[in-house]
């Protein structure tokens, strides 16, 4: 005879199944709908892994120098080649993808928390509040971009962590102050509805309303610009460590590879291949993500494509 704890057994076990096959479906729906969405979402989660568990796909340590395979091309021992260091290029990818997700979810983090604050204020609040920040972000836009991070990482490298939170801040700050004004936009849109209202009228304050009803409508427009913008960081990653103000050796970074394989172009171009495959698929797959989840939370684009 089935006691009550058998019964209750059952019933989670069938709710788990049930939530499972959910899922499942879910996910299946999405990757027919989406192919380069899921193509995205797929290598993302393998670059998440890759960061975390580098030891795991890399076939040697990437710091290792022998000076007698330097320049070596792809073979079966070194799937990628040799650099000029003799180190083997593969393992060097591997690693350097660590480098360029801390970056890149980092810079989206910082940045998402930053401008939902600036924005939802901004949009809330309006009046001259309003107009005075629009002319701080207008400031903030008209900046050349790369010569502000340059001299942020400059006055700021002697912060714990080395460059790394330079690096971080700066570009945040960067993507922070153009994506205020998207999200600005949702927050006067949202402040004028009627439940607001509602909570107005009940004696909700104005931080009340912006947390319990401004910010998880504009949560969307959050989400689908941190999935964009994490390829753009990876990006401005890279161009930086190209130019020398990156994470500094011997971290292995994908844009000093290519730094490195300037000089050697003609003779070992799979110096540049490879690091520069690496980062065309990163930014690649990342905006594909962004596109897909911008396609499925935003209605009015559903069936668009």
């Amino acid at each position: 005879m089935a006691t009550a704890s058998d019964a209750f057994a059952q019933a989670g076990l069938s709710q788990d199944r049930s939530f499972l096959q959910r899922a499942w479906r879910s996910t299946w729906r999405f990757c027919r709908s989406y192919p380069l969405g899921a193509f995205g979402a797929a290598f993302a989660v393998l670059l998440v892994l890759m960061a975390v568990v580098p030891s795991w796909f890399a076939t040697a340590d990437p710091t290792a120098q022998v000076l007698r395979d330097r320049f070596q091309g792809p073979s079966a021992e070194h799937w990628f080649g040799t650099d000029a260091l003799g180190r083997d290029l593969y393992s060097r990818i591997i690693f350097g993808a660590r480098t360029s997700i801390i970056v890149g979810f980092g810079v989206v983090i910082v940045s998402a928390v930053l401008s939902t604050v600036l924005g939802v204020v901004s949009g809330y609040y309006g009046g001259l509040f309003d107009t005075v920040f629009q002319r701080l972000v207008d400031i903030g836009i008209a900046l050349p971009g790369l010569i502000f991070i340059i001299l942020f990482i400059t006055a700021f490298q002697d912060l714990p962590g080395g460059q790394t939170v330079p690096i971080i801040l700066s570009v945040a700050i960067l993507i922070a102050i153009r994506l205020s004004r998207v999200i600005r936009s949702g927050a006067i849109a949202v402040r004028e509805e009627q439940y607001v209202e509602a909570a107005r009228a009940l004696g909700a304050g104005s931080g009340r309303i912006m947390v319990q009803h401004v910010v998880p409508n504009v949560f969307a427009l959050v989400l689908v610009s941190a999935s964009i913008e994490v390829g753009s960081a990876i990006l401005i990653e890279s161009a930086l460590a190209f130019l020398g103000y990156g994470i500094p050796p011997p971290t292995p970074s994908w844009g000093r590879m290519l730094n490195e394989a300037r000089e050697e172009l003609i003779r070992s171009p799979h110096l540049a291949i490879f690091p520069g495959l690496a980062i065309f698929f990163t930014v690649y797959s990342f905006n594909m993500l962004g596109d897909a989840v911008r396609d499925k939370l935003d209605p009015r684009l559903r069936g668009s494509r």
